[in-house]
């Protein structure tokens, strides 16, 4: 019997087969905390006495910021916290607007097959490189910081078979929108989600990015993808080729559910309020009426998604009362899409272009609507009060779908508009 690609994974780190179920304390191969989680491990570490020892690996340890420009005086000083830490101990550091920092990992530093650890939830994006990858709390993190090891529950996988050519205006979105109104939200909990099959192959890493990132938001601790060319022409554009390894998976390991997706059968999707997996065609959502369009976040803010969105709204008009939010969500994104003109489109469609960060999609920064508005997001969840109001509704779609309600004023199927 084979191994699932996170039993192959760990076994390698452990140095012997390990097998699901089993627990393993295992070395870290990167670390990261942003201005959520980094200001409590430096407090957490002053307060265990740890403050001026030494961390694990001062050049595989980042602490990055999701605000940006910082909104208030308190997140000034979280920052000036951390930063007076990180630099003391000689780590890496990313000012706020520079990116969220899961765009910094894998731009910068994530080589395939890493066990990468960072203090945020949606740590499962970087399994697109076929990295073990897991957020935990500043607690955990205390241990990593200092010993470059964590504790892991070896866990179960969900194979994710996505065989077919994707049609027109359905991308990576809609089929994560897809297998959450198959699991819920209930399911996958500490499971793993591998995610093999032609279609999955065929994806560009924007694409694999967006899917793995809502690992979490379906319950799995990781989700998980073999690497292959796309993976390393990706690291070669950042300088990185040196940190490609091919990850390939065995076919006859032991799964504990196999999923089939038939891409080709798939349709533009939403996940209503309030939940991920209340998913729907958008096309069956079409009398609702929207305030606001968000087009960013960890899950579809790469280059590729605004060229998507801009390839819709250039040269006409979001619609009147209509706000369209567009944040990048790296520096080289806002570059690339700056020389390309990618920007200027969805600005002079009427968009408000803002510097590269987490943006509405954690409710306290640049967006958060008014009581009573519809939002349509890009981002990854649509609870009661995740974009900073819970008298809000929210509307998950890729990003095809939500310039196509921004040119309409109502959700729109984008294939009405392409």
């Amino acid at each position: 019997m084979g191994q699932t690609l996170v039993e192959k994974l760990l076994s390698e780190k452990m140095g012997r087969p390990v097998s699901a179920g089993e627990t393993v304390v295992v070395d870290v191969d990167f670390a990261a905390l942003h201005d959520g989680s980094g200001p409590l491990l430096v407090r957490l570490m002053n307060e265990r006495g740890y403050q001026d020892d030494p961390v694990f690996d001062s050049d595989r340890i980042l602490f990055a910021n999701e605000f940006g420009p910082v909104p208030t005086r308190e997140v000034a000083n979280e920052h000036a916290l951390t930063r007076r830490y990180a630099c003391s101990h000689n780590c890496h550091w990313e000012e706020g607007g520079t990116g969220h920092v899961h765009a910094h990992v894998y731009e910068d530093y994530l080589k395939c097959g890493s066990v990468c650890i960072v203090g945020d939830s949606h740590t499962t994006v970087h399994g697109a490189f076929g990295a073990f990858a897991t957020g935990c709390g500043s607690t955990d993190m205390v241990a990593v910081t200092r010993y470059g090891k964590t504790w892991i529950k070896v866990p179960e996988t969900f194979r994710i078979n996505v065989n077919g050519a994707l049609p027109k205006g359905v991308y990576a979105k809609d089929i994560m929108l897809k297998l959450a109104g198959i699991i819920q939200s209930d399911q996958a909990i500490y499971k793993a989600l591998e995610f093999r099959g032609d279609t999955i192959h065929a994806l560009d890493m924007a694409g694999r990015l967006t899917i793995t990132s809502m690992g979490v938001d379906v319950g799995a601790k990781a989700a998980i993808m073999e690497t292959d060319e796309h993976t390393r022409e990706f690291l070669k554009k950042f300088g990185r080729e040196q940190d490609y390894r091919e990850i390939r998976g065995d076919e006859e390991a032991n799964y504990e559910r196999v999923i089939d997706i038939d891409a080709a059968a798939l349709e533009p999707m939403v996940a209503k309020p309030h939940y991920v997996h209340n998913v729907d065609l958008a096309k069956n959502c079409a009398d609702q009426k929207v305030d606001m369009v968000f087009i960013g976040s960890c899950t579809n803010g790469r280059t590729e998604d605004l060229h998507v969105a801009a390839d819709i709204l250039r040269g006409k008009k979001v619609a009147k009362g209509l706000r369209l939010l567009v944040i990048p969500n790296s520096a080289a994104v806002y570059k690339e899409c700056m020389q390309d003109g990618t920007l200027l489109a969805l600005a002079e469609a009427g968009a408000m272009i803002e510097a590269p960060n987490c943006g509405p999609c954690m409710g306290v920064h640049q967006g958060i609507p008014a009581d009573n508005e519809v939002v349509v997001a890009t981002q990854n969840r649509n609870f009661k009060g995740r974009m900073g109001n819970p008298t809000a509704s929210i509307y998950l779609s890729s990003p095809a779908t939500a310039a196509a309600t921004a040119l309409r004023g109502f959700i729109t199927d984008p294939r009405e508009v392409m």
